[in-house]
Order: C-alpha cells, then structure tokens, then sequence
C-alpha cells in the first residue's frame, strides 16, 4: 500500500477556504486516500487561529499531527513561533522516513519549503517522490527545491473536497491505482460512491428546497395583511427564485462538489426559470452531472485545481442552463401546468370525493414511500403555482393532525404507561413544527384498530378540506397553518384540522380500550 505524509499549515488565502478548520480538511483528503487505496502515513499541519497573511508571532496555534491509531491529534494551543518550533521537530522525522522508503508521496498545503517543511522536502527532492499541493508561491519554491511536483495548483475557488479529489486522482494516475472519488456520507453515515447517476434522489432534493416553499407561503400569508400588499412583488419574486433553489440543491447533491456544484446549479436554474419547478429539478440534475464529469476529467488531466472549479462550476453550469432554456422549459411548463390542471379538474368535478379519496390514499402513501416520489413533489408544483395546495391541506390534516391526535390519545389514555412517554415528544413536535407524523407509527403498526384510526381520521378530514375549498401546507407550527390557508380560508382549514384531531384521538382512546380489555382478559 502507498503511504503519504500530509504537511502544511491552514495559510493565507487557504485559510478562509477551509485552512480554519484543519480537521475537516484533513478528514476529507483521508476520506478520498481511503477510496484509492492509499494510507496517510504522516501528518503535519499548523493551524492557527487566523490567516497566516502578515500574522503576529504570538497568534495562537496548534500542531495537528497523526495519533498512534491513525486519527488526527490537535496538539497543546502555543504561540505560532513556538509551534513552529515544534513543527520543524515533526519535520525531521518525517525527513528520516521518507528517507527509509516509508513515505512515498507528499501533499502540500501553503508548506514553508525554506523554512519549517526544508528537511522533509530535502528529503522528498532526492527520494524523487511524487508531490501535489496547493499554495502559488510555496509550490513554486518546492519546485526550486528539486521536488518532484506532478501537480500544482493555487487555492482560489476551491473547496476542501475540490482539493483531496484532485491531489488523489493525480497520485492515483501516477500510481496506477483505481480511484473513484467519494462525494460525502448519507444520512445513516454510510460513505456515498462516486456513481454519480446513483446519487440522485428526489426526495433528498425535495426536502431541501422545502423551506423556499414554507418562506414563499409566509410572504403571501403576510401580502394579504392591510398595509402589507407591497410584500405581493416579493411573493412574485420568490416564485421566480423556486427553479434556482431547486436546482443549485440537485446539482450540489448530485456533483458531491459542494459550493462548485452549488454555482452550476444556480447557473442552469437562472436559465431555466421558464420551465418551473420541472424545469428546474431537471436542469439542476444535469449540472451536477456535467460538474462533475468536467471536474473528474480535469483532475485526470493535472488541471490546476482554480482552474478545475471555475470549468465545473460554470462550464457544467452552463451547457445545463442551454438545455433547460431551449429543451426542457418548454416540456417542463407544459407537464407542470398539465399536472395542476389535473387537480384543478378533479376537485371541480367533487371536491368531497376528491378530498375524501386524497385523505384515504395518504396513509399508504408515506407508509409505501410514495409520499416523497410523488406526493410531495405535485404539492410544490401546486405552491409553485399559487402559493398553497390541496394536497398540502390534505398533508396537515390526514397526516399531521391525525398524528397527532394519534399521539395525544397515547397521552392521556395510553394501553399501558410506557406508551405516555413514548408519545409526548411526538404530539409536541407535530404541534409545534407540522411534522414527524411518523410519530404515529409504533401505535398504528401495533394495532390494526389504531392503523383504522388513521385512516378514517384522515378520509373524514379530507372529505372536509373537499367540501370548503381548502388549500394550505405542512411542515409549518399548526397554529400558523391557517393563517397560509388560501384567502377566506383559514376558518375552515382550522375546522379541518380540529376535526382530524378529535376523530383521530377518540377513536384511538377507543381502541386502545379495546386492546385493553382484551389483554386483561386474556
């Protein structure tokens, strides 16, 4: 296995782009190291408290060094003149192994070639080990050295990751090893592949741009308050913004490439605002994409990492937005219209059935995962459009408020003690935030009565969302849902969401009555 040494410190301008936090800078070039095979055999990193542009030789810092278990150490805070001190002690040893053959690669970092780093670069210079950095004028001077310096590349505009996937793609070539960059971890702390056609979720895109939505709601709600109807334009303007969040949150996603992907994202979302939502989420997919096969390439290609950036960010950016403005918007303002229309059309020909029918079908729905694939999605197309949802209406009623009756009856009346605490965090979260209805779920799952519950809660209270008209949304505090109801509506949505509430806790108490009685008999 290949071994390399890192050395460095967190720099000038590295500093304000990642330099500050040395352990997520360093975590993140073990992190790629890992996926090629490689193995950091030494570290050594000052990081000090501030810029290192004109710094005071008091200004505190540490000596960041690698552990006996291989996990990065912070060494005691000191003045820099003394922790370099101590640095040039690391140093030295490092010289010594790479000297042995122990270390056969170095990664620089605003290294100090003619000071603090010379003997380890000495050492690498007559070793003629491969080296790759970033920092202009301190690569410059390990060039002068001797090093053997396969790629060097200045720190503007690049990132953490942008950085340890360019320094290990490049090593990776040189060695002939297989690499595949890894883009981050998931929810569950799983380590994500850089498949990147695997890494597009639509649930995770949409549930990241959610709070666009809920803020765009908030702003029409408060348009509608007496001297507050200059706030429309605002509603207008956030309406326009929604492809842009969608798609810079899909290509940040999708490109693993954080702020680079984040600018390709914005690049194809401004040119594709005419296709909405659609137009949006598909543009912002396909930059990410394109950023990241152009940052890959360029890596492979010893492109000095700026360079890299600012092609992936904005070249993958822009091929996106050309085809969202010229091929997708119009197919994507056609499909997004078309599905609103459908609504629209279902609920003018029976509003109570289309109502009663959502709030039946719900409960499967978010239990099967199609709540997130499906559900969600056409309520922030109908936002989009309006600014509330029938299907959002349908969300706080037959979801959150059932929980929550499901979750208060659990309470107050629970089928044995422990279910009372168990349930109170649950009832004051949907309360509270307008979410976390699976809350519900060990009662439901427990009992086919209570899972019954659920679900004529749910279709009563949506036979009424049906029958007044209603629209609104979730993931908002439930004593503001009304007030984003659309206009004259909120009465009626705070009805809707009563009535859900008490049909679902009374019929819970009565279950678990039931249930009750038949475990004492038994």
């Amino acid at each position: 296995m290949k071994k390399i040494a890192i050395i460095g410190s967190s720099g000038g301008n590295l500093y304000t782009q990642g330099g500050n936090d040395p352990r997520a800078l360093l975590g993140e070039i073990f992190t790629q190291a890992a996926s090629a095979g490689i193995e950091i055999g030494f570290v050594e990193f000052i990081g000090a408290s501030r810029s290192m542009d004109n710094i005071p030789k008091d200004a505190p810092a540490r000596v960041f060094s690698l552990s006996g278990d291989g996990s990065i150490t912070a060494g005691e805070q000191k003045p820099l003149v003394e922790i370099n001190e101590d640095a040039k002690v690391l140093d030295a040893q490092l010289a010594e192994r790479i000297s042995a053959g122990e270390i056969h690669g170095l990664v620089l970092m605003s290294c100090d070639p003619n000071g603090i780093n010379a003997a380890s670069l000495r050492a690498a210079a007559k070793a003629h080990i491969p080296c790759v950095g970033t920092g202009g004028t301190s690569m410059a001077a390990s060039q002068k050295l001797g090093c053997n310096v396969i790629s060097a590349s200045g720190t503007t505009g690049t990132t953490n990751r942008t950085r340890a996937v360019s320094f290990i793609s490049v090593l990776s070539k040189e060695w002939k090893l297989k690499y595949r960059p890894v883009i981050g971890k998931s929810a569950g702390g799983a380590v994500q592949s850089g498949n990147v056609w695997k890494r597009i979720n639509f649930r995770g895109i949409m549930m990241a741009s959610l709070p666009g939505f809920i803020a765009m709601a908030l702003v029409l709600a408060l348009s509608k308050i007496p001297g507050l109807s200059g706030l429309e334009e605002v509603f207008n303007t956030l309406v326009g913004a929604i492809p842009v969040i969608v798609a810079a949150i899909a290509a940040k996603q999708i490109s693993g490439l954080d702020e680079v992907g984040i600018v390709s994202g914005i690049v194809a979302g401004l040119m594709s605002v005419d296709g909405g939502l659609i137009g949006g989420l598909i543009a912002g997919i396909l930059a990410g994409v394109l950023a990241y096969y152009i940052a890959i390439l360029c890596f492979k290609w010893k492109v000095p990492g700026t360079t890299a950036n600012i092609a992936a960010g904005g070249l993958g950016g822009l091929a996106a937005g050309l085809v969202g403005m010229y091929v997708i918007a119009p197919a994507a303002l056609w499909l997004g219209n078309g599905i609103n229309d459908l609504i629209a059309a279902a609920i003018d020909f029976n509003p109570v059935l289309a109502g009663g029918l959502a709030g039946l079908l719900i409960w499967p729905a978010i239990i099967g995962g199609v709540y997130h694939a499906a559900i969600l999605p056409i309520v922030l197309l109908e936002m989009e459009a309006s600014g509330y949802s029938f299907l959002g209406a349908i969300d706080m009623t037959g979801l959150v408020m059932v929980s929550a009756g499901i979750t208060l009856a659990n309470v107050l009346f629970p089928r044995q003690k422990s279910d009372a605490s168990a349930a109170l965090p649950g009832f004051i979260i949907n309360m509270g935030f307008g979410t976390f209805v699976e809350a519900a779920y060990p009662f439901m799952f427990s009992s086919k009565l209570v899972f019954g519950s659920a679900i004529v809660a749910s279709t009563v209270s949506g036979i009424f969302v049906g029958l007044f008209g209603v629209k609104g949304t979730a993931y908002v505090p439930s004593f503001s849902a009304p007030f984003l109801a659309n206009e004259g509506k909120g009465l009626q949505f705070a009805i809707c969401m009563l009535i859900a509430l008490v049909v679902a806790f009374v019929l819970t108490v009565l279950s678990n009555r039931i249930e009750k009685k038949k475990g004492e008999k038994a």
